[in-house]
């Protein structure tokens, strides 16, 4: 009953809060927070909550506009890779290769959708009943996936994969043991010569992280077009770039702009090198047609087990 109370009281705040608000990112973080303290001490049941109460819902209130909520801690801890959540009450996270469950829950769905609604609101993209599915990315960079009800029927799922503000170079890798000097040097000649390169593995097997190390030995007077269906390459070498982004039809399927439009497009966009951040399927064969046209030294990502059919 007492967490119950506390919830009821979390969303009367922040109706509160929003009421007093025409846009939450129209002002200052410092500025935020002091709105939520004032409105937080005008309540009398606030005011009766210990400091400690208090001051976290306080922070989980400034976190439901700017950050994501009770996540908002897994986000902020470098060494979390990855983020799953399987309804209000079910969140597990990956650290240093393992996965764990996180203590804390969303206390209602109705919260964990609100937080998902922000998530997909920032980047101008909508999930709900009709369309339950979407792919988006946080402010950092972080890929983020949405299912909802009815597809999910353990209730709203996301899952977030964090990406290190400093993506690992060759010599992190070689450092680390992942590969030889000898196979650097290799795959160094290869990417300056304009071999195409076809990274292949399971998910979470670091292809993204080892394409943008590759990347590193792209030449600088070179014109780079990325196509993906969310911007996660961090290609931070390359001076001539040009990231392209899919976007997601409405319920119609109307509007939607494919990784296959995005590859159309780059060849009019007088690329050196395309690299496309993931092929599954039929767009396979319109980066090997762009290949063919002249565009050596492309690269890409995908499963090792969908290769026979995408080449099918």
């Amino acid at each position: 009953m007492r967490e119950q109370a506390i919830e009821e009281k979390y969303g009367t705040l922040r109706e509160q809060i929003l009421s007093y608000l025409d846009d939450a990112y129209d002002i200052s973080d410092d500025e935020l927070m002091e709105l939520i303290r004032k409105t937080a001490m005008q309540d009398a049941d606030s005011r009766m909550r210990s400091i400690s109460e208090r001051e976290q819902m306080e922070r989980e209130l400034f976190h439901s506009f700017r950050g994501l909520d009770i996540l908002q801690e897994l986000l902020d801890d470098p060494d979390v890779t990855e983020i799953l959540v399987n309804g209000a009450s079910h969140i597990f996270y990956e650290k240093q290769g393992s996965l764990h469950t996180w203590e804390k829950t969303f206390a209602s769905e109705e919260r964990l959708s609100t937080m998902i609604q922000n998530i997909v609101g920032r980047a101008n993209k909508s999930v709900n009943a009709s369309e339950p599915i979407v792919d988006t990315r946080l402010p950092d960079g972080s890929r983020v996936n949405v299912v909802l009800s009815p597809v999910s029927v353990t209730g709203p799922c996301l899952s977030i994969r964090k990406f290190p503000k400093h993506p690992l170079s060759m010599e992190n890798l070689v450092s680390m043991g992942a590969l030889s000097d000898e196979i650097a040097e290799f795959l160094k000649a290869m990417v300056q010569s304009g071999y195409n390169i076809f990274v292949s593995g399971g998910t979470g097997s670091g292809k993204t992280t080892f394409l943008n190390a590759l990347s590193q030995f792209i030449p600088q007077d070179q014109r780079v077009i990325t196509v993906e269906d969310s911007a996660e390459l961090q290609m931070r070498t390359v001076r001539n770039l040009v990231r392209l982004e899919t976007r997601q039809g409405n319920k119609n399927g109307a509007h939607e702009i494919s990784i296959r439009d995005l590859i159309r497009t780059s060849l009019r966009m007088r690329p050196d090198r395309i690299i496309v951040g993931e092929v599954r399927g039929a767009e396979a064969l319109d980066m090997l047609q762009a290949i063919n046209t002249g565009h050596n030294g492309s690269m890409s990502t995908g499963h090792a087990n969908s290769i026979p059919d995408m080449l099918s």
